[in-house]
């Protein structure tokens, strides 16, 4: 058999090679998912995404990237503050939902939603707060933020329009003012 020769070269091969970019959206989507959380009690029990398993560095590295593609990227309130670089790691961040729990948990009339928006960490309700109203809305809320060094926003019970959040200074401030935040009327 002859030495095989190469076919000529054609204009099609001497343009750049084709380059496949990542569906970045997609892996980010996935990433975040959180299958089978829905009859979660606390946050820990949702902690089932690749975010929240996979080592620290990567899930940073792929977070900054879908950061940097512009879109209003949906993602856990502890990871957003991670990447700010006001959170040292991301057990710090669920050390803080533990605390929360603990708290809410032992607490009559709060309940946690895990179904919350995509990406998030879900949310607190405080149930009794929604007798306040005279039609159906939103009951007394606790939900974790970035938004500022205390994590903790509370939303109170309404109708219609979402209300400004308060700005909780953390676990100590919400033990110490807890009855108060229950006790809000309507926005």
């Amino acid at each position: 058999m002859p030495p095989s020769v190469p076919p000529a070269r054609s204009a099609i091969d001497e343009s750049p090679a084709l380059r496949v970019e990542p569906l970045i959206g997609l892996e980010w989507s996935q990433a975040i998912e959180m299958w089978g959380a829905e009859d979660a009690t606390v946050p820990s029990e949702t902690r089932r995404a690749w975010v929240h398993r996979a080592p620290e560095p990567q899930v940073m590295a792929l977070y900054r990237t879908i950061r940097r593609s512009g879109t209003d990227v949906p993602a856990p309130w502890w990871l957003r503050a991670l990447a700010a670089g006001n959170l040292s790691s991301r057990a710090e961040g669920f050390a803080v939902e533990d605390r929360v729990a603990k708290l809410l948990s032992a607490r009559p009339g709060w309940v946690f939603v895990p179904w919350a928006t995509e990406g998030s960490s879900g949310y607190w309700e405080y149930v009794p707060s929604e007798r306040k109203l005279l039609e159906p809305g939103m009951p007394t809320t606790l939900i974790l933020t970035d938004r500022h060094p205390g994590w903790i926003d509370i939303l109170r019970v309404h109708v219609g329009e979402t209300p400004d959040p308060v700005a909780v200074g953390g676990l100590p401030d919400l033990r110490a003012n807890l009855a108060r935040f229950e006790s809000m009327g309507p926005a």
